[in-house]
């Protein structure tokens, strides 16, 4: 397949949900299946990437799949630097600022999440936050 305009930041409990998912068929595990084919441009910064490593050990995630995203991450992410701090909204739980300074910064088209408190803030911002379903329906319309 050939590759989107789509940027997307995922939530921390995409990236959990995919891990700890049974099932081969779950939007979250594919979500990361389609970015490790390169179909959209996942973006991360520092503040993302630590809250990614602390939520993957609070739950108890193994080391070699801690190894294994971080490796895909810092190999194919894009690698997004904060050069403005001021956002239209803000959500309830201030962990979730970091992700949308990402998006934000980083010229996202989505912020994939199951958040309810970041899904609140979606009017107030240029791109789109919503689950993985809603994204993967926007991915496959863009593939075409």
């Amino acid at each position: 397949m050939a590759k989107t305009s789509l940027r997307a930041v995922p939530d921390t409990n995409i990236l959990l949900a995919s891990e700890l998912s049974a099932s081969e068929t779950s939007p979250n595990k594919e979500f990361f299946t389609r970015w490790r084919a390169d179909e959209f441009d996942l973006l991360y910064s520092r503040d993302t990437l630590d809250e990614y490593v602390k939520k993957m050990r609070e739950k108890g995630l193994s080391r070699e799949s801690l190894v294994r995203f971080l490796t895909g991450l810092l190999t194919f992410g894009i690698e997004i630097s904060i050069g403005h701090y001021h956002l239209p909204a803000y959500p309830v739980d201030a962990d979730d600022i970091a992700f949308l300074l990402c998006a934000d910064n980083g010229s996202a088209t989505h912020l994939v999440t199951h958040d309810r408190h970041l899904l609140d803030v979606d009017p107030y911002f240029d791109f789109r936050i919503c689950r993985t379903t809603d994204f993967l329906d926007d991915l496959r319309q863009d593939v075409g």
